[in-house]
């Protein structure tokens, strides 16, 4: 496994294998990884000849400083997971390599990035795109993997995709859960174990949701609502109930796939669960 530190290395690396007529495949994360992220990393190889993964914590999707700051990293624990998992090329750029002194450029969905979870975080998705479409660049890979947790955000990739006309396929990956049904997330590290065992909660609401399986979206969010009510530590602080493709709002007796997204707060750390069901 090759380890670069500037976008101009890897280029130089991944130019050897596109001279070899070898496909890529990117996973981009923020490092701190656990098995979503290697679930990830194993589509990627199923797909492609060669994998590069990018381990960057973006500064520009973070609305706080102290957010960003909080942010878990171990890139010695990253690399020797990345290593195991057969991935040949890791990227690890700093900051200036990204966003380099003076830049003034920005990638903006329009729409999807300011609705549903983007209202609660302004400019949130600008700044994944931003960087997406930068490591994009810096990687030209032939596909790109990521979860489907993050749902909005693996649309907006896609959308983005389409509009600037990447010659990348996005793939999207399901969430991988704990045993007892908690998504994976490098967040959950910050959870007291109290609001671990709460943070359960987001999972049986969904659960609570395909289980009625209606075609009014009220009833659905009534349902999730009152399960998580029930749950003291848990703080809803967004539901989502949307077409699955468009992220539009879904009306009463809607019929085809639609997207349940949640954003739930446990002691001042914000998690997000979500699921697709076909009405």
């Amino acid at each position: 496994m090759q380890v670069c530190r500037t976008v101009a290395e890897c280029r130089d690396v991944l130019a050897v294998y596109r001279q070899a007529s070898e496909t890529i495949g990117l996973v981009p994360t923020m490092g701190f990884l656990h098995e979503g992220h290697m679930a990830l990393v194993s589509e990627a190889k199923s797909r492609a000849d060669r994998v590069v993964t990018t381990i960057f914590v973006n500064p520009t999707q973070f609305g706080e400083a102290a957010d960003l700051d909080a942010y878990p990293r171990d890139e010695a624990r990253d690399l020797a997971m990345l290593e195991a998992a057969g991935v040949d090329v890791v990227l690890i750029p700093e900051v200036a390599d990204v966003y380099p002194e003076g830049d003034e450029t920005i990638v903006e969905t329009t729409r999807m990035a300011n609705m549903l979870h983007g209202k609660v975080r302004p400019g949130h998705f600008r700044g994944v795109t931003t960087v997406v479409a930068r490591l994009f660049n810096f990687t030209q890979p032939d596909i790109a993997c990521f979860g489907e947790k993050d749902y909005q955000q693996l649309q907006v990739i896609k959308r983005m995709t389409r509009d600037l006309a990447f010659p990348i396929e996005i793939v999207g990956v399901p969430i991988v859960r704990e045993a007892d049904g908690l998504a994976m997330s490098s967040r959950n590290v910050r959870l007291s174990s109290e609001d671990r065992v709460a943070a359960l909660i987001l999972s049986q609401s969904l659960d609570a949701a395909e289980r009625v399986k209606s075609s009014d979206p009220e009833t659905l969010r009534e349902t999730i609502s009152q399960t998580i009510a029930t749950e003291p530590r848990a703080t809803l602080r967004g539901l989502d109930i949307v077409e699955a493709e468009t992220l539009n709002d879904i009306q009463s007796g809607y019929a085809g796939p639609i997207a349940i997204m949640l954003s739930v707060e446990f002691g001042g750390v914000l998690l997000l669960d979500q699921r697709v069901i076909t009405l």
